[in-house]
């Protein structure tokens, strides 16, 4: 099963990025290009990227019928190493022609570096036309477009047991207080913690909290705090961001409330984030917070997910009653280091709604392309996943830990996580957590 953005189960390698892109930074200026502009290709296009699996198996079946089409060979390679290689094979001058990134920074670094090729203008029309605002600015770097993006999360979901909800006569919440109250209600209506949590994931374990604190800190204060906080302008230690830590930690650090069970709040760190899906499908956890492909390990634990399914899912509601839908989420980029005539052409394909639609009918992923059709998802949970993200009304930021430095989103951030569930004094927490920031 794929985790969010691929990064979770590779991000110790975003550390060691940190340095390769360092050895990039030093060797006196970008790499020479690998092709000139609009030369005619060779019939053949690589693509590197971290997809593996059975996941990168549906991610080349669903460009071979249009790669047959046009004569152009696809030759796809994953890697656990990509985040440390891409940027020592663009130094090296040994890239790839397309390389689909998890983490928006790491492309921006080599764009401004001038490894990256400007998006051709077919890709830009692409983008513009079929992504929000919010989603081009994360390939853009300047003013300049550098990646498209390719498929999409949506983060914060709430998942519960329709039927235990009805059972308990309570109802879904339409603000984070009316969350608090619904769990004080079934605390005492069952006499048991009504949420669970695994924070668990071998060397990444901590950041389901940080998806916790990103939707806290989106909802609490706002987009703007929100972007400021992801640069660093807002400290951890910032009021703002302890406030969220707070609002978080009612739920999560109360023993009455958490964590239904598997224990104490101290097993949060020890429980697998995807062992959870038990007990919600189960309806032993009345509530877990997870992304949308929660659902995958729903159906792996014998529930069936849906509005009159043993699970459905609402998202983590705003502060305030009809403030509107604001969600964080993830995704790739997709940028190329060569600019050849069959480059462009994969560029622009995978840019498309056309490969959109292919890619989502396959299965288990979605897309923010607004050509995008709900239809072609095959579960309800990520048709409703398409409708929030294709929503014009709907705020958007794409995970705060993926955009900061990986020293920290990945890093301090991480284990800060897992030291604040383990009872490390809050302020002490965000203190370390902003000592990882690289200096300037």
């Amino acid at each position: 099963m794929r985790f969010p953005q691929h990064r979770r189960i590779l991000a110790p390698i975003a550390l060691a990025a940190v340095a390769a892109l360092t050895l990039v930074g030093c060797s006196g200026g970008p790499g020479a290009a690998t092709s000139t502009a609009g030369a005619a290709g060779d019939g053949t296009v690589t693509i590197y990227g971290t997809i593996s699996g059975d996941e990168a198996k549906l991610l080349q079946e669903s460009w071979s019928a249009w790669a047959a089409e046009n004569k152009i060979t696809i030759q796809y390679e994953a890697s656990q190493q990509f985040e440390s290689q891409i940027g020592v094979r663009a130094q090296g001058g040994n890239p790839p022609d397309i390389a689909i990134f998890p983490q928006p920074g790491l492309m921006a670094d080599l764009a401004s570096r001038g490894y990256i090729k400007p998006a051709p203008a077919a890709v830009e029309a692409n983008v513009t036309n079929g992504w929000s605002p919010d989603w081009k600015a994360y390939g853009t770097v300047g003013d300049t477009l550098y990646g498209a993006p390719l498929m999409a999360s949506v983060k914060g979901f709430v998942w519960y047991s329709p039927a235990k909800f009805a059972e308990w006569g309570v109802t879904v919440p339409k603000t984070w207080a009316e969350m608090m109250t619904l769990t004080k209600t079934l605390q005492e209506k069952t006499g048991t913690p009504p949420w669970c949590a695994g924070f668990g994931s071998g060397d990444a374990s901590g950041w389901p909290g940080t998806d916790w604190i990103e939707d806290a800190v989106l909802r609490q204060s706002g987009p703007d705090v929100y972007d400021q906080w992801v640069k660093n302008e807002i400290p951890f230690t910032d009021p703002r961001i302890s406030d969220a830590f707070t609002a978080v930690g009612d739920i999560l650090l109360n023993p009455a409330y958490t964590n239904a069970t598997f224990g104490n709040v101290a097993s949060i760190n020890s429980v697998p984030f995807g062992d959870v899906a038990a007990p919600i499908s189960a309806g032993t956890c009345a509530m877990t917070h997870q992304a949308s492909f929660f659902d995958g390990f729903v159906n792996s634990a014998g529930g069936k997910v849906g509005p009159t399914g043993d699970v459905w899912a609402f998202v983590t509601p705003p502060v305030t009653a009809g403030a509107g839908q604001a969600v964080t989420g993830g995704g790739e980029i997709v940028a190329a280091f060569s600019d050849d005539t069959d480059t462009q052409k994969v560029q622009a394909y995978l840019s498309s709604s056309e490969w959109a639609n292919t890619r989502v009918k396959l299965g288990g992923v979605i897309s923010a392309n607004k050509g995008l059709d709900p239809a072609s998802a095959t579960s309800p949970i990520l048709q409703e996943a398409i409708k929030i993200l294709q929503d014009p009304t709907t705020t958007f930021r794409f995970d705060a830990s993926d955009l900061m430095p990986g020293v920290v989103g990945v890093g301090t951030f991480f284990k800060g996580m897992t030291n604040w569930v383990n009872g490390t004094p809050q302020a002490d927490v965000l203190t370390a957590i902003e000592a990882g920031w690289p200096s300037k």
